[in-house]
């Protein structure tokens, strides 16, 4: 007997939702490590490589997104954007709470070795 959890109840909101969920949980990861404005950097360093490949994907057509609001900005449904925000600090969360920032311990002049 399977039982699989049936999110489609939002929807056409049912992407949107799930990004908003996981958005919270990586903004409150990388706030407890202190971490935001790493994520933030991060994220301004990878967004424009993300989009490119998320525009191209969608392009040929490697995958399609039933659940989504239908709102594009920049030729790719709004949804896509959030998520090339939200992996990127969930990893950095994890990350950073997991092992810190690397620098426990380490003097001034070792950082900047």
């Amino acid at each position: 007997m399977s039982s699989n959890l049936d999110i489609s109840v939002f929807g056409r909101y049912t992407y949107l939702a799930t990004e908003a969920f996981w958005g919270a949980i990586a903004f409150w990861l990388c706030r407890r490590a202190g971490a935001l404005r790493r994520a933030a950097a991060t994220i301004l360093v990878l967004y424009p490589f993300a989009y490119s490949w998320d525009r191209y994907t969608l392009s040929v057509g490697v995958f399609d997104i039933p659940l989504r609001t239908g709102v594009e900005v920049a030729g790719i449904p709004i949804e896509e954007h959030l998520f090339m925000i939200v992996v990127p600090s969930l990893v950095i969360g994890f990350h950073e709470n997991l092992h810190g920032s690397g620098t426990e311990g380490a003097s001034e002049g070792e950082l900047r070795e």
